[in-house]
């Protein structure tokens, strides 16, 4: 990303006026456009004014309120790394100063509280803050000065991180601040985020040693009054996975994922927090906020599980694996992104044959052509040309920054690392293929009914191919459920949708047109059972694309 600075070389008095129209967060996640913030100048010069309009991109902002740790692996350290790592402004306002390393707290010296106010006010008055996270909050004065700036300056969001004691046991917050944080601070939370041992303290040390129990916490917590709760459940004692309890005042959700063994794990409260607060900055759903942040944490303790720093018995862990990964070819910086369903290209080795194409030279067409993202559906291939094959067209996609997908075969796309896997409903559950390819990996699930769709949701999936649509000679015995059964899925799911099955030139246009949420359109036979797949490719792209901005 690249800020420019211009000068403008007047000395008289500039006048800052910002549109009361303008938008401070993007309204749709799923987008890559970001909201515009108009700015008018007015300078006045020699008694002349003269107005200039400029206008710029609004970038997600958080504010993190909370203690500095020495050994940057938790606090406003970690804050600050997770929100860039999720790639989101954050400034901050510090409350104390530990003395901190793997081993321990050794000290902590809090700021003043007039300090505090003062730090809070710069910032809440001038940079337009999209989401607060707390951490640390080591007096109540300080508990105080906080809601009152948060009264006087609201955000779209409050993210409470109710740190009360470290992962090594160090008391960081005493009696006083627990009851501000039950009586002032939770009520005006649109989430907090306890793991169990805070949990219990933020309801009188009522023991947690379930799934059970955290469900009954996540309740009365509720009853508290933030908004929505998720109860951590890393330390739940005899547990194999890493399961969370979400609640949003009607509904439980039992996020779950692998156990990572590692000592590293020094900061992953503030991250998951800090996370969560960068999702919600960029316009994600709670919900999604919640899981997508899960992922990251789940995904950065695997890649940063054997480092080595420090010498005591927790040690931090890697924030900026995505770096790393985009230098070794990755194609996105972005895990998933549903406009990349706009245009779905799913190959066919039988296609490929009869018209003399390789499986290399179809998909470079169809990239070339257009293609947002590939599956490979090659049924026919034996499993050693097939992971040869889906290696040199992994690198013909992320050459045009195109994801690749390999259509049921998870042990192929192991094998060449490609972006994910589609499955359909008789291979491998959903929840299982996450399991083996973790959270980074994109997941699609073709489903028919709303059912289904709740169920990928529910699983980890990332996106839902829903038909047929209309017959097709690909799949024999293919039961079609039509426009009407489109809507449906698309109006219940909570996943962006892509329709499959039957749909080519003639009818792509009124398909997307008359199903308003849809993401694309997935194409077999519309692209590859052609003699040239470049120009069919760029044709369908093209009334794909005019169709859908029809719609905005």
């Amino acid at each position: 990303m690249t800020f420019a600075l211009y000068s403008l070389q007047v000395a008289p008095l500039v006048v800052f006026r910002q549109d009361r129209n303008s938008s401070f967060l993007s309204s749709n996640s799923d987008s890559n456009q970001k909201s515009k913030m108009h700015v008018s100048m007015t300078m006045q010069t020699d008694g002349a004014s003269t107005n200039i309009h400029t206008s710029h991109n609004k970038i997600p902002h958080v504010l993190t309120v909370a203690g500095s740790d020495s050994g940057s692996g938790a606090g406003i350290q970690a804050d600050l790394k997770a929100c860039a790592a999720r790639r989101v402004y954050c400034s901050t306002v510090i409350t104390a100063v530990t003395a901190q390393n793997t081993v321990g707290v050794q000290g902590v010296n809090i700021m003043p509280e007039d300090f505090v106010a003062e730090q809070l006010r710069s910032v809440l008055s001038d940079m337009h803050v999209d989401v607060v996270k707390t951490g640390m909050l080591p007096s109540l004065n300080i508990l105080k000065v906080l809601c009152q700036n948060l009264r006087e300056f609201p955000v779209k969001a409050l993210v409470v991180d109710p740190v009360m004691v470290s992962t090594s046991g160090d008391v960081l917050a005493g009696p006083s601040v627990l009851a501000g944080f039950r009586e002032e601070l939770l009520p005006m939370a649109d989430i907090v985020t306890p793991n169990i041992k805070e949990a219990s303290a933020l309801l009188n040390n009522v023991p947690l040693k379930s799934v059970s129990d955290m469900r009954d916490a996540a309740k009365l917590i509720h009853e508290l009054g933030p908004r929505n709760v998720l109860v951590k459940g890393g330390d739940l004692p005899d547990s194999l996975d890493s399961i969370d309890v979400f609640f949003d005042g009607e509904e439980f959700y039992e996020l779950c994922s692998l156990r990572v063994n590692t000592r590293n794990t020094h900061g992953t409260g503030c991250t998951l927090a800090s996370s969560i607060a960068a999702e919600l900055a960029k316009g994600s759903s709670m919900l999604s906020a919640v899981k997508v942040a899960k992922r990251y944490v789940e995904t950065a303790l695997n890649y940063s599980k054997d480092l080595l720093i420090g010498n005591g018995a927790q040690g931090p862990f890697d924030h900026f694996l995505a770096l790393k990964n985009i230098t070794q070819n990755s194609c996105r910086q972005d895990r998933f992104n549903p406009n990349d369903l706009l245009l779905y290209a799913v190959t066919d080795s039988s296609m490929n044959r009869k018209w003399g194409h390789s499986i290399a030279e179809a998909v470079r067409a169809a990239v070339e052509g257009g293609a947002t993202i590939v599956q490979l559906r090659e049924k026919d291939a034996e499993t050693r040309d097939f992971v040869d094959a889906a290696k040199v067209c992994l690198e013909i996609c992320h050459s045009f920054r195109v994801p690749l997908l390999i259509n049921d075969r998870i042990d192929v796309a192991l094998a060449c690392n490609a972006d994910g896997v589609h499955v359909g409903q008789s291979d491998m559950p959903t929840h299982l293929a996450r399991s083996l390819l973790g959270p980074e990996k994109i997941i699609g699930v073709s489903c028919k009914t709303p059912e289904q769709a709740e169920q990928a949701w529910i699983d980890g999936a990332d996106y839902i191919g829903c038909g047929g649509v209309y017959p097709t000679n690909t799949k024999a015995n293919n039961r079609t459920i039509g426009l009407d059964g489109l809507r449906e899925v698309c109006q219940a799911s909570k996943l962006p949708v892509v329709a499959i099955g039957g749909i080519g030139l003639s009818n792509a246009g009124a398909v997307m047109e008359s199903v308003p949420n849809l993401k694309g359109v997935a194409v077999v036979s519309a692209l590859f059972d052609r003699e040239c797949v470049l120009s069919e490719t760029r044709n369908l792209h093209a009334v794909i694309r005019e169709a859908a901005l029809s719609r905005k």
